[in-house]
């Protein structure tokens, strides 16, 4: 099966880590899973983002723990879709905060005539207070990346 996921992942933490072995684990052994990590524009506004090569980085030394053994590309995106609209997925893993943009991708597919893509939802991974794991709270410092109160 061919996966496709994007966001920032920066800081990268404990509910990428999840969605990332969601859609490896969707993919199958043989599967293919594309991560999108945005880039340009679309995160200037985005205060003390990390180079796309640092988040680039920080996911293949996951990747490398992980052992996986299906073909992953990374790629800059650009925008909120990325090639989901365009490029022949089956799947795409999203958190509960992204599934809106999931949907607008399955009604660009359907315009373009296009199979539309499965939707699987993860949960939000809970911090310590049960409360979401988020790039935000941590930035703030309320957190760690694996949810842990500060």
């Amino acid at each position: 099966m061919k996966v496709c996921i994007g966001g920032a992942f920066d800081p990268f933490h404990k509910g990428h880590k999840f969605l990332i072995r969601k859609a490896l684990e969707l993919a199958g052994e043989r599967g293919f899973v594309f991560i999108g990590i945005t880039d340009g524009e679309i995160i200037k506004n985005k205060e003390d983002v990390a180079s796309f090569k640092e988040r680039k980085k920080a996911i293949e030394q996951f990747l490398a723990e992980v052992k996986s053994s299906r073909t992953v590309t990374i790629q800059p995106i650009y925008d909120k879709f990325g090639p989901s609209v365009e490029e022949d997925f089956d799947a795409i893993v999203v958190s509960p905060e992204t599934r809106a943009t999931a949907e607008e991708v399955n009604k660009e597919r359907k315009k373009l005539q296009k199979k539309p893509l499965k939707i699987v939802q993860i949960s939000f991974v809970l911090a310590d207070d049960n409360m979401p794991i988020s790039s935000t709270r941590i930035r703030r410092r309320e957190i760690n990346e694996n949810g842990r109160i500060l």
